[in-house]
């Protein structure tokens, strides 16, 4: 078959058509790991179509992301334009999640699947591929990935994944990548120049928006361990206001504890900047009280006062104080998305264009800032489990806001990929 790429880098092209090069024809499997921006998903996603539909019929495959929803933002709606410029005809099934895929009268099928969880596992057990395709492969289990690589026993089927940098105590890297070699794996190793559609001035866009460990892995596109402080952007001068502000709608975060602290912050969205305005923090610990979740629901109203509360999000593990919330019948509660490493990436984006600022009167929020730091004993990407609960509250806000692409204030965060 004679490919029609152009405008790719020669490690892109490399990544597209690697499977039918001599040299590389006997390597199960091909791993692209690197930058953010480094034009590795769609290469690789290119090069996995024109594989498949050259050396199969009617046989099934698997594109594997995160979550179904994260896997055709990424990977499918990108993919299918590009595959019809290529003369291949698309049928997708959304209600069923596959797509049929068509190239000189031979289809063949392409399962769609999300691993975020142990429970993924299943989803995928009992079939029978020709061939799998991993998005961001460093984000899901190992139960999931390991139980989709065994349904690849059709002869000739092969692995394709693809990630950007983690610590290097993650399984994937130390299994994987490390044994490239010894599980017959093309290693590519991509930067943001690598992609030759990635101009210069959105590069150093990119370059501006991490700092830390964040900075060496999807900058640098190394992987490496979380060191010091969390969010060591975070600046008194920049991110902390005094005074009023006027504010055009208003959403409160809550993280719950009973033994641990609760801590709830009221958000105010002003000229396109979310004010963390006031706070509610209470410690039984330091109190030598618990409060019930009537007396935080209490807390929560005098909180918003006689605003016009959009959301409330709460710590999706507090079910009955979420209860309470609705059985009052006064707010909208939402359950917060508790990803802690995805949240933490937002909040730091957040922090990075000056997208969150602190009225000073939140003097918790404010302390843990200084406090909240990367647990370095355990090798992995965990915060230490203190001084963390207006962190936790902040994150729940800002994972939402960016999530539901709710508000202006976030329209510009994304997540890299």
């Amino acid at each position: 078959m004679s490919l029609k790429i152009t405008k790719l880098s020669r490690k892109q092209i490399l990544a597209v058509k690697w499977w039918d090069m001599p040299e590389y024809r006997g390597m199960d499997a091909i791993i692209c790991d690197g930058a953010v921006r480094s034009g590795k998903t769609l290469s690789m996603s290119l090069g996995f179509m024109f594989w498949a539909c050259s050396k199969f019929r009617s046989c099934s495959f698997a594109l594997c992301g995160k979550t179904i929803t994260s896997l055709r933002r990424n990977v499918v709606t990108p993919l299918i334009p590009a595959l019809k410029e290529y003369g291949f005809t698309c049928i997708e099934k959304v209600s069923a999640n596959y797509i049929d895929v068509t190239l000189l009268g031979n289809t063949n099928r392409f399962y769609i699947f999300g691993g975020k969880d142990e429970g993924s596992a299943a989803l995928i057990q009992g079939m029978t591929l020709s061939g799998i395709f991993f998005d961001e492969v460093a984000l899901m289990p190992r139960s999931f990935v390991e139980q989709a690589l065994a349904r690849c026993s059709v002869s000739g089927s092969k692995m394709w994944f693809n990630c950007n940098p983690d610590t290097p105590a993650h399984w994937f890297y130390t299994e994987w990548i490390k044994k490239a070699d010894e599980k017959h794996a093309l290693y590519l190793h991509f930067t943001m120049d690598d992609n030759p559609s990635l101009s210069k001035s959105m590069k150093e866009r990119y370059k501006r928006l991490y700092t830390g460990a964040f900075y060496d892995r999807f900058i640098l596109g190394r992987w490496t361990a979380s060191h010091g402080a969390v969010y060591p952007m975070f600046s008194t001068d920049t991110h902390v206001f005094s005074g009023d502000v006027e504010c055009e709608r208003f959403v409160i975060s809550c993280d719950y504890g009973t033994v641990n602290p609760s801590s709830f912050g009221l958000w105010g969205l002003h000229n396109g900047i979310w004010h963390r305005i006031k706070e509610y923090y209470y410690s039984s610990k330091k109190e030598g009280v618990q409060r019930t979740d009537e007396e935080h629901y209490a807390a929560l109203e005098e909180l918003a006062g006689d605003r016009k509360i959009t959301k409330v999000i709460v710590d999706p593990s507090a079910a009955s104080f979420i209860e309470c919330i609705r059985r009052h019948g006064k707010f909208r509660v939402v359950k917060a998305d508790n990803d802690v490493i995805t949240g933490i990436r937002h909040v730091s984006t957040a922090l990075r264009q000056n997208k969150l600022r602190f009225h000073e009167s939140c003097r918790d929020i404010i302390r843990e800032f200084q406090l909240y730091c990367w647990n370095e004993k355990t090798g992995n990407d965990v915060p230490v489990k203190e001084n963390d609960h207006a962190m936790d509250d902040m994150r729940y806000f800002v994972t939402d806001m960016v999530s539901h692409r709710d508000g202006d204030a976030f329209a510009a965060i994304s997540v890299a990929r």
